[in-house]
């Protein structure tokens, strides 16, 4: 395993953990505010979410680069099933519009949440049907561009309206099915520090197709699902045995913290919430 103890370059920031991907949430930092503070600390990358970009993905990837710093990737892609996503042509063009996105940005990585179970299905082979679909569609075009596809699967609570991708058995399976070299997945310590198979299927995935590692915690006493992830060390995840199994096969990218805490983490300053970022992955993770 590497040694982030006294070199933390590896650190990536996924702006969610300041509150920016969501209206009404944060501290209303400017993209440039955060950019330079990720710089100071020395940050090596991170991950924007497309709101915050809007008409200036080239000028913020410029930014990024020119403070030191790399672009490690793009959140999100739009939902491609579920109650949200049933206009087909729609979705396929907002696909698309994320993946101009990430590549005019620099982002290597376009992070995919699937989307809850299909209208007119019950539970979730039909709907992962569907995403392989639409996926495979999407693929030639963001090989094209230089993006790839990362599979996220999501903690089970959220099978029936956000992602009907669950397991990470079943994320690798459709990068089988789909069988295309710029798809592959994105491991979320939040979603997947409970899955006993968790080595198995990174081993299964191999390096060359593990896109990501998100870094937070799940606390014990957790009080909402989506909005209450815990900072790295405050809850119940193994983070060193979860990261000894994906830098085990083969994962040496960068490690990105993405809290969603809205009565906690995103009420602090976030020049605070990055120091402590530092400190806990230089020290529990």
């Amino acid at each position: 395993m590497r040694d982030f103890s006294s070199d933390h370059s590896a650190l990536a920031l996924n702006t969610a953990s300041l509150g920016h991907n969501l209206e009404g949430h944060g501290a209303g930092w400017t993209s440039e505010q955060v950019i330079d503070a990720c710089a100071e600390r020395g940050f090596g990358s991170i991950v924007f979410w497309r709101r915050e970009i809007g008409e200036r993905a080239v000028k913020i990837g410029e930014r990024v680069r020119s403070a030191g710093l790399t672009v490690a990737g793009l959140c999100r892609t739009p939902f491609l099933v579920g109650t949200q996503a049933t206009d087909v042509e729609s979705i396929m063009d907002d696909f698309k519009r994320s993946i101009d996105m990430a590549a005019a940005l620099g982002a290597p990585v376009l992070t995919i949440v699937v989307g809850g179970v299909h209208p007119g299905t019950k539970g979730v082979a039909e709907s992962l049907k569907i995403v392989a679909d639409r996926v495979a569609e999407a693929a030639p075009c963001a090989q094209a561009s230089g993006v790839k596809l990362a599979l996220e699967p999501l903690n089970p609570v959220y099978a029936g309206n956000r992602s009907c991708l669950t397991t990470l058995r079943d994320a690798v399976d459709l990068c089988d099915r789909i069988a295309a070299p710029n798809v592959g997945i994105a491991v979320d310590v939040y979603h997947v520090w409970w899955d006993t198979e968790l080595d198995r299927q990174l081993k299964r995935a191999g390096a060359e197709r593990i896109y990501g590692y998100h870094l937070c915690d799940w606390l014990a006493e957790t009080n909402d699902v989506l909005l209450d992830r815990g900072m790295m060390g405050d809850g119940v995840a193994d983070l060193k045995a979860i990261r000894s199994f994906v830098e085990g096969a083969g994962y040496r990218g960068p490690c990105e913290v993405e809290i969603f805490s809205a009565n906690d983490w995103w009420k602090r300053d976030p020049g605070e919430v990055l120091d402590v970022m530092v400190e806990r992955f230089r020290n529990c993770c």
